[in-house]
């Protein structure tokens, strides 16, 4: 890999960002709302007009990202879109030259990580894995947790920018590391999710009160961030936790797959991916994801809501400024 420029890099930062969905645009408007200078690319233009309204610039092809900008940011829904985004004619590897780092924010597939940066660094660039957890009520206001995957110098380059978007920044290791662990925890946030809705609908089936019942795991050791996040727009009703089945299953079958790459029999996560196959075929793939309780309720009959639970969960910490969180090694 080459080596990145000795240049001071507190200097204004140009950083491109593509892709500004659920996620995306969250994690877009921390870089520009803590003052770097900040271009912007997505399909939908609706998206970058809110960009371009608050100060940012607008790219008409990726190319023209990697081409005008230091870092180029890519946060996508799957790995063949970001191939795309990243290998076609007028795409980030076109505009890309040395010097330059390619940020993947996109919860994907190692080996295609390790694919698409082997060609950003045959070109004089350097790559970074950073993929975020949190939810994106965490994501909106900053306080989200960011996975980095690259070497010690890119990290060292590219951490303030990944301070102005993440709380807590968690150095891996090598390119790669952080796309492996990002969905080791989305399997983990998922199965969580799938024995909250077994929970809850047993717990209405008992007869005894959900907000009462909601307060009892809070307080136990059965709780969990995913229980205190989703179990309550379960509760309300809207479901509305801005991740759909698609993505949820894309995240579960990745996880398998490293799981087969490395010859692990899994026995909880081929049910998970059942479990979510059926929930997608029945309730569409865009539906938001803690409605996989639905399954349980269309069999029993029962109604699993409660009243005075948000619609929308909503970070209500202030934004801190984002510090590296340091493995500790006895």
């Amino acid at each position: 890999m080459s080596q990145l420029p000795h240049r001071d890099w507190n200097e204004q930062l140009k950083v491109g960002f593509i892709g500004l969905g659920n996620v995306g645009a969250k994690l877009a408007g921390s870089v520009l709302r803590n003052g770097f200078d900040l271009t912007v690319r997505d399909l939908d233009s609706s998206k970058t007009s809110e960009f371009i309204r608050a100060g940012a610039s607008h790219a008409q092809s990726p190319q023209e990202v990697a081409r005008s900008c230091d870092v180029v940011i890519t946060c996508l829904p799957s790995p063949t879109i970001c191939a795309s985004v990243m290998e076609d004619d007028d795409g980030v590897l076109a505009g890309l030259s040395e010097g330059k780092i390619w940020v993947e924010m996109s919860t994907t597939d190692q080996q295609e990580v390790l694919r698409l940066a082997q060609k950003v660094q045959d070109l004089g660039g350097s790559a970074a894995d950073c993929p975020v957890s949190g939810g994106c009520h965490r994501a909106a206001t900053g306080n989200i947790a960011i996975l980095s995957g690259c070497e010690r110098e890119v990290f060292d380059r590219i951490l303030p920018l990944l301070q102005a978007m993440g709380r807590q920044v968690l150095h891996t290791g090598n390119i790669g590391s952080a796309s492996i662990l990002k969905v080791v925890t989305n399997y983990l946030a998922t199965a969580n999710l799938a024995s909250i809705c077994e929970a809850l609908v047993t717990t209405k089936a008992s007869g005894l009160d959900l907000a009462t019942a909601y307060e009892a795991i809070r307080i136990s050791s059965g709780n969990s961030f995913v229980h205190e996040t989703e179990s309550q727009v379960i509760l309300n009703g809207s479901r509305d936790i801005n991740f759909t089945m698609d993505l949820v299953l894309k995240d579960i079958s990745l996880f398998q797959e490293i799981a087969e790459r490395h010859h692990v029999p899994l026995e909880i996560s081929p049910l998970l991916i059942e479990i979510f196959q059926d929930a997608e075929s029945r309730y569409g793939s865009r539906e938001w994801s803690p409605n996989v309780i639905r399954r349980l309720e269309d069999a029993t009959g029962l109604d699993v809501h409660a009243p005075g639970f948000p619609s929308e969960i909503v970070d209500d910490e202030p934004e801190a400024p984002g510090a590296e969180v340091v493995t500790t090694r006895n």
